[in-house]
């Protein structure tokens, strides 16, 4: 026993790609968990103090939150955090400075437009999209918050970048829902008891976005500390020749804005077909099935925060055979990390929706295709950012195209009459779809599979 642990730490050490996976990871998913704990908190202070009805106006409002978001960052947040793993990692920290500030023009006054248009149209939203007029000032509580949502995510795509994972994965994955499950359960145990004939559905909402404000103005200095610290040891002004232009810089962030914003119109496609379709319960339950399911794919998400620019030094050194090699390392710790996962919530599935309260149970069967399709996802390993990471986002934007209308024909399909195991079914369908094509291309590139068993 002895001889295997001397053999693995001598493995590790002697690869210091593996061991800054292993490192990276590591954190973030310590974090992500912490994320994850405060986010059910926060789920369950929701649940437990308003109902299966305010989780579901919560899930709404925060559904166009994310879109109207995705939208007004015009992929400048994937964008950026290529490009400051590539550059920085070479020391070109001018060209870092430039592409920020050029990405802040282009992303600021696109994101204010936005905000007031959704706080303008969100009563048409609500009446002739979801059909349920009394959305209407929940969903401008939430267009409020989408300059601060944007910027919250271009400042720590940006630090992702640099490989500040501790920082990047505070501010954006797990901060905020500590924060706000704080303040929820204050405001929640103070003024619930006595102010009884109030509309305290607002509060889940409002509470999420104060928090959101609050992050994003940390975010915003944390990162100017870097690049100044970065920036300085370049120790000269730009020049026009290390400057990328607007065209180049948009050729690389709109195609990623448009996959990003297919990905999550068909990550809540099935939450809003449901809002249309079918009870603001069916909603919540269904909400509360797809957070737990993503569970499973947590090594993932934990293991692309430091893969992804790592998949950008590479290609920019262009060392195809180091890529292939941390990608095939990422996917056999994300594997068996996940397995166990499924076997769980495949067994006890209505136990663990049951922390939530007795009505939660019913989405029991959905919870289990939900984790089938997370798995899935999962132990195709980071092919999608590979793709992004490496000049393919145009073929990523394509194949999520094909797959979001997949998706969306089969939650139309399937919601009127199977409810929310009709849109589990559709979710699942849909990323088994594009994780099966994007590693037959990421196959094609690197020259061989990145599958465990390759």
């Amino acid at each position: 026993m002895v001889n295997v642990v001397s053999k693995i730490k001598n493995k590790i050490n002697s690869d210091i790609h593996l061991k800054e996976l292993l490192k990276g990871s590591s954190i973030a998913f310590v974090l992500r968990i912490l994320g994850i704990i405060a986010g059910y908190i926060f789920t369950l202070l929701v649940t437990r103090g308003y109902g299966a009805e305010a989780m579901g106006i919560f899930a709404l409002s925060f559904t166009l939150l994310q879109i109207s978001s995705v939208i007004g960052r015009l992929g400048m947040d994937t964008a950026l955090l290529r490009f400051v793993a590539e550059y920085s990692s070479q020391g070109k920290w001018v060209v870092v400075k430039d592409i920020y500030e050029k990405a802040i023009k282009l992303v600021l006054p696109f994101s204010i437009i936005i905000s007031i248009l959704i706080f303008f149209l969100s009563g048409y939203i609500a009446e002739f999209v979801f059909k349920k007029p009394h959305l209407e000032p929940y969903f401008k509580i939430a267009s409020i918050g989408i300059v601060p949502f944007v910027l919250l995510f271009i400042h720590t795509e940006s630090l992702r970048g640099l490989k500040k994972i501790k920082e990047y994965m505070f501010l954006q994955q797990t901060g905020i829902f500590i924060l706000a499950s704080i303040i929820l359960g204050v405001l929640t145990f103070s003024i619930f008891p006595i102010n009884s004939n109030i509309n305290l559905n607002k509060l889940p909402v409002s509470v999420y976005i104060f928090s959101v404000f609050i992050f994003s103005i940390i975010a915003y200095f944390m990162w100017k500390k870097y690049l100044k610290e970065g920036y300085s040891q370049a120790g000269k002004e730009i020049s026009t020749s290390n400057s990328l232009p607007y065209p180049y810089i948009l050729s690389v962030s709109l195609p990623m804005l448009f996959s990003s914003s297919l990905a999550l119109i068909m990550g809540w496609t099935d939450t809003i077909m449901l809002g249309i379709f079918r009870t603001e319960e069916e909603v919540g339950i269904y909400n509360v099935a797809l957070r737990v399911s993503m569970i499973t794919s947590l090594s993932l998400m934990a293991i692309n925060t430091i893969a992804a620019p790592k998949f950008a030094e590479f290609w920019g050194r262009k060392d195809l055979e180091g890529l292939a090699k941390v990608a095939q390392q990422s996917t056999k710790l994300i594997f068996w990390i996940s397995f166990p996962i499924l076997l769980l919530f495949l067994i006890f599935p209505e136990q663990i929706l049951g922390i939530f309260g007795e009505e939660f149970k019913t989405g029991a069967v959905a919870l289990m295709i939900l984790t089938v399709g997370q798995f899935v996802n999962a132990a195709a390993g980071s092919v999608g950012y590979i793709l992004q990471m490496t000049g393919h986002q145009k073929f990523h934007q394509n194949v999520i195209l094909i797959g979001t209308i997949i998706n969306v024909i089969l939650n139309y399909v399937l919601i009127p009459n199977y409810g929310i195991v009709g849109a589990a079914v559709a979710s699942m369908v849909s990323v088994m779809f594009w994780n099966a094509v994007f590693s037959i291309k990421v196959k094609n590139i690197l020259g061989k599979w990145i599958f465990l068993w390759s």
